[in-house]
């Protein structure tokens, strides 16, 4: 009597995560590389070490396939983004140390975000591919990341740390003061690779809290 053992629902489904993630990254290499219309799926299904018909049957088509990378990588930098959220204006209860809890903030998106290779992919992907994504100036990161501000922002008014009446527009305000006067002056508000970066990051904070501190 055979003593193989039929695979649990389980062990499925990791299984189905992993041949994902292997596609995936194939397909960012390969549209990376080669670019959406020299991309066969062929060439996907062979990087990944999958069949074809796996590559249709989890993304339906290559355009599909695309937004799924473009997606992913947006997945990945909303985790980045909440992880330093949560290193940096995590338990701030005094507020003598928030503006140097918001540079601090800052200069990690600036350099663990804006300076990555996972940002690098993604505004190369929708800059060169966007007659392929659903939309003309298609984000995946969409307003995942100010509304994420905008809660901790709410959380400093009802500890008495800030005056926010609307804590989303405190967060685009934030965000246009800090990384929009970067990208406006140099272009890039990556500070890996620009050491202005921070001065103008630095002086965004200070309005912000000249504005926001309670009176």
């Amino acid at each position: 009597m055979s003593t193989m053992k039929t695979p649990t629902t389980k062990t499925l489904r990791e299984g189905s995560a992993r041949k994902r993630a292997a596609i995936l990254s194939a397909a960012r290499e390969l549209f990376l590389a080669d670019g959406f219309d020299r991309t066969s799926v062929d060439a996907v299904a062979a990087r990944a070490e999958v069949s074809k018909r796996t590559v249709y049957d989890y993304f339906g088509d290559k355009r599909t396939l695309l937004k799924a990378v473009v997606d992913a990588v947006g997945e990945s930098l909303i985790t980045t983004i909440r992880r330093t959220l949560d290193d940096t204006l995590a338990g701030l209860a005094e507020a003598a140390g928030l503006e140097d809890a918001l540079v601090a903030f800052s200069m990690r998106i600036a350099t663990d975000m804006l300076g990555s290779a996972e940002y690098a992919s993604l505004r190369r992907l929708v800059r060169a591919e966007s007659g392929h994504l659903p939309h003309r100036g298609y984000n995946s990161l969409a307003d995942t990341p100010d509304e994420a501000l905008a809660e901790r922002f709410a959380a400093f008014a009802a500890a008495g740390l800030l005056d926010v009446p609307d804590p989303r527009l405190a967060a685009d305000q934030f965000i246009a003061l800090t990384f929009g006067v970067a990208l406006n002056r140099l272009g890039s508000a990556n500070a890996v690779e620009d050491a202005r970066v921070r001065p103008l990051v630095v002086e965004g904070v200070r309005t912000f809290l000249r504005a926001y501190r309670p009176r």
